[in-house]
């Protein structure tokens, strides 16, 4: 009988050991699946690379003034690293909706059915903000940063872009302001899970407004005020649709319904 206790206690420990293995093995089988995605994406993307690269060299065959233009490389494997740094930036586009299953997958079970639904549903929007995230950066954002940067000091520099970091930059900018435009469906479903309310990101609006001058410094590629105002402007307008989700998620999941 002196014996129950530490044998019930080490049930307890098994248990938790069983459950805490459990959950890293199906985070593994998770993060397989959706790297599997992401290969599968980017073989996707070598086809489509060729076509997408006469794409992204346009603004800088406009900004030199010609029709046409040709990439400066200066590695001999410059070339190949360009190639794939565009194949892989499209299998990033194609696999966000699997990764991002996959991780709702992971933290699904804690939620009702009908959270559940609503989750699920949510998940075609994650390519849909990808996408208008970076159509704003294609059209809004790159015709001035890179006007600002091929005309700073013209007397002085003489802008002579590499494809490669010509290239990086542009595929950079294009998917981390994608990635930024995802910022309401994730307020949305950590709303859903109970961790944050409309009441608190309206009170931190000053604390968003850093952020977002911290964001826009980091995604956009110059220092002057224009730009960097088309960065803040969709960030904060992201962050006010956030706390509208926001509600919405706390009144689905019944934290803040009333009587």
């Amino acid at each position: 009988m002196a014996n129950e206790p530490q044998l019930e206690e080490q049930l307890d420990d098994d248990e938790l050991r069983m459950g805490f293995f459990e959950h890293l093995g199906e985070l593994r089988d998770r993060f397989i699946r959706a790297a599997i995605s992401l290969v599968i994406g980017t073989i996707i993307g070598f086809a489509l690379a060729g076509n997408a690269l006469e794409v992204l060299r346009q603004p800088y065959c406009m900004i030199r003034g010609v029709q046409s233009c040709e990439l400066l490389i200066i590695d001999p494997t410059g070339t190949i690293i360009v190639y794939f740094r565009v194949a892989l930036m499209i299998g990033g586009i194609l696999s966000i909706p699997m990764i991002t299953y996959q991780f709702l997958m992971f933290i699904l079970p804690g939620l009702t059915k009908r959270e559940k639904r609503y989750v699920l549903l949510s998940i075609p929007a994650t390519t849909v903000l990808f996408l208008i995230g970076t159509t704003f950066s294609w059209f809004i954002l790159m015709p001035p940063a890179l006007g600002f940067l091929e005309g700073f000091q013209p007397t002085i520099f003489e802008p002579e872009w590499t494809a490669d970091l010509y290239l990086s930059f542009v595929t950079s900018l294009i998917f981390w302001m994608g990635v930024a435009f995802q910022t309401p469906l994730i307020f949305f479903l950590v709303s859903l899970l109970g961790f944050v309310g409309a009441g608190t990101l309206i009170r931190q609006w000053r604390v968003a407004i850093v952020g977002a001058s911290i964001a826009a410094a980091l995604i956009t590629p110059t220092i002057d005020p224009v730009n960097m105002f088309l960065v803040m402007a969709p960030l904060l307008t992201l962050y006010a649709l956030s706390i509208v989700l926001v509600f919405i998620g706390r009144r689905i999941s019944g934290v803040d319904k009333t009587t």
